[in-house]
């Protein structure tokens, strides 16, 4: 008995019997299948893109400010104990690589764990540093707000008015400030005093000097009669007397002792005494430990 071929393999038309190719056979297959199994071809949607807000910007920068800063703190930790970084990572369970990361301010995503141990590791309290932070009892800035207490003492003796974080640019909404502007009326005689607890970025405090002399004096030019005295108009840097702001000016000596050319001894003389005249030449001071007393330097002429 002869067998032919169903369906299956052919296809009718107009009352004849053709074969049916491959790529056929596989189209009429792929039609024939149950269209509830086929599931649709969709593509993989996209994550919309997150916009960080203005609120998450500024505390990530302040985590790598507070990162920067508390690593500066655990180095200086470490070396007044004469400690080698494998030390204290031994100390602490934590690598001597990722101890030199904390120290170049690469802790910003750490987690509070770690940092508790380091610096149980080098005799400290992290707890120290977050007393700065705010809403604490003491606010962050106030090493700063000691140098310029004392500097507005200081300066009294030599007949100077004080004006703390005086702005410059008269109507601005973000106007650049002062830390202390000092003004003696008397003799035409004005200090842009600025105080540095540490150094963040040396260039950009020297660019923004000579801009606040100038707007300073711009002030008191407007403010002056027709015809009056001009002002005398001077910069000074009081910098916080720590090791490492040392070893960063010894380091820099030649750019700070070509920036700051005023006797440092003539500087104090002035700013506690009235008889004496300003110094022409911008001023560099060290301020000590404690943020009481101000101190001559020695930079190169």
């Amino acid at each position: 008995m002869r067998r032919t071929l169903g369906p299956s393999r052919s296809t009718c038309h107009s009352g004849l019997i053709r074969p049916i190719t491959g790529s056929k056979v596989r189209r009429i297959t792929m039609a024939c299948m149950d269209q509830t199994s086929m599931k649709p071809r969709t593509s993989t949607p996209q994550p919309s893109k997150h916009r960080a807000s203005q609120f998450e910007i500024a505390g990530r920068q302040r985590a790598r400010i507070i990162a920067t800063r508390t690593g500066v703190a655990l180095r200086e930790a470490r070396l007044a104990l004469g400690l080698k970084q494998a030390e204290v990572g031994r100390r602490s369970g934590i690598s001597q690589v990722h101890i030199s990361r904390l120290e170049h301010g690469a802790g910003d995503r750490a987690s509070l764990e770690t940092w508790s141990r380091v610096a149980a590791a080098v005799g400290e309290q992290l707890a120290a540093f977050l007393e700065r932070a705010p809403g604490a009892d003491q606010p962050r800035d106030l090493e700063h707000l000691r140098r310029q207490s004392a500097l507005v003492t200081i300066a009294a003796k030599g007949g100077w008015r004080a004006m703390p974080e005086f702005a410059i640019d008269h109507g601005s909404s973000r106007s650049r400030s002062i830390d202390i502007a000092l003004i003696r009326p008397s003799t035409h005689e004005a200090v842009v005093a600025e105080i540095w607890d540490w150094f963040d970025d040396v260039g950009s405090g020297l660019r923004g000097l000579d801009g606040k002399v100038t707007g300073l004096s711009t002030r008191l030019a407007q403010q002056s009669a027709p015809g009056a005295i001009a002002w005398t108009v001077c910069a000074l840097y009081i910098v916080r007397d720590t090791r490492r702001n040392r070893r960063l000016v010894t380091e820099l000596s030649g750019l700070f002792g070509a920036r700051f050319r005023g006797s440092s001894t003539a500087w104090l003389q002035a700013l506690t005494n009235a008889d004496h005249k300003l110094p022409l030449q911008p001023g560099f001071l060290w301020s000590d430990r404690a943020g009481l007393a101000l101190r001559p330097s020695r930079l190169p002429a």
